[in-house]
């Protein structure tokens, strides 16, 4: 597994880490046997960052996960949680003593006196701009209670604006096939300042997954049926936005430019993990089978190792199919 820099933390992370929505809620029900079983094949693969929310099954995530590594108190894994997204999203509820409460149940439910990092969950843009933001960030830094901070953002926009603020240690941000914007000035400009950039919904809610056809049904409880327009927060989070019967040609375009032997999540994992400014990605994973093939997916990144994937190859597909089917439509957003 390679490992990158956490931006100037002193930390380094694996460059394929795991995302925990899916042991919270909104995915359909997994079992904490089940979610325990996905962290353990991801420490064990080498998975060293582990990202959480507070909002994710309203705690269950951050407190499985902290069950988990009590047992494994030499596990070397960074713990990021997100917050914010438990309060109505006004910028009226960004304030040092909500940060303080905030982050005081995120200690508790993960057994921590320090969390590794804290991101604010996809704010509204007045929070990421505010120095005021930073100032109550840094308080927390200083009083002990959070070791470093960074931001979770839905847009290019925030990012940019995120970026430019001293401090912050790293942004999260979609980042996949079939969306490729942060490509154009969020990765240089992370790079450029040492910040880490985290992709979220590597995997475009299972679009890329390629186990999908025009007839897949989810549940009511998943995020994939109630929220598939935007119904319950922004539609980008669901299936990165894009149309599901148009995500699916794209997808299939993308397997068929794949030499045998070489699944889609892998290579999109791999090229995600490969851009330039990109630290980790951070796939989820609702059982052992899945966490296993998502931290395999750094063999990819070693031309010894990668089974005839070509990097640059699927690179060049994933720009044309891009360009064809998506571009117009997403592009201008987020």
């Amino acid at each position: 597994m390679h490992a990158r820099p956490l931006g100037t933390t002193g930390r380094s992370v694996s460059a394929i880490g795991l995302g925990t929505w899916q042991l919270g809620a909104d995915w359909g029900a997994v079992s904490e046997e089940d979610a325990t079983a996905v962290l353990a094949a991801s420490a064990d693969r080498g998975v060293t960052l582990f990202d959480t929310a507070d909002v994710y099954g309203d705690g269950r995530s951050e407190s499985i996960i902290g069950r988990f590594l009590a047992g494994r108190p030499d596990h070397g894994i960074t713990v990021a949680t997100k917050m914010g997204r438990r309060a109505d999203q006004v910028p009226e509820n960004y304030t040092p003593e909500n940060f303080r409460a905030w982050t005081d149940r995120s200690r508790r439910n993960l057994g921590v006196d320090t969390l590794d990092l804290v991101q604010l969950h996809c704010p509204p843009s007045a929070v990421i701009a505010a120095d005021a933001t930073y100032d109550a960030l840094d308080a927390l830094v200083a009083d002990g209670a959070i070791a470093a901070y960074g931001v979770s953002v839905e847009t290019c926009a925030q990012a940019l604006d995120a970026i430019a603020h001293p401090g912050v240690t790293n942004v999260q941000i979609i980042l996949n096939p079939f969306r490729l914007k942060p490509l154009d000035e969020v990765l240089p400009a992370a790079d450029a300042a040492d910040v880490a950039i985290f992709a979220r919904v590597p995997l475009a809610s299972g679009l890329l997954s390629g186990k999908y056809t025009a007839s897949t049904t989810f549940a009511a409880d998943d995020h994939r049926t109630y929220n598939r327009h935007g119904e319950a927060f922004d539609r980008g989070e669901t299936f990165s936005g894009v149309d599901f019967e148009v995500g699916l040609a794209a997808a299939s375009e993308l397997a068929d430019a794949l030499p045998d032997g070489v699944s889609l999540p892998q290579a999109t994992l791999a090229w995600i993990a490969a851009l330039p400014g990109v630290t980790t990605v951070i796939p989820g994973a609702r059982n052992v089978r899945q966490a296993e093939s998502n931290a395999d997916a750094a063999a990819l990144l070693d031309a010894s190792t990668a089974d005839g994937f070509d990097l640059a190859a699927f690179d060049a597909a994933v720009h044309e199919v891009y360009d064809r089917h998506l571009r117009a439509a997403i592009h201008p957003q987020w």
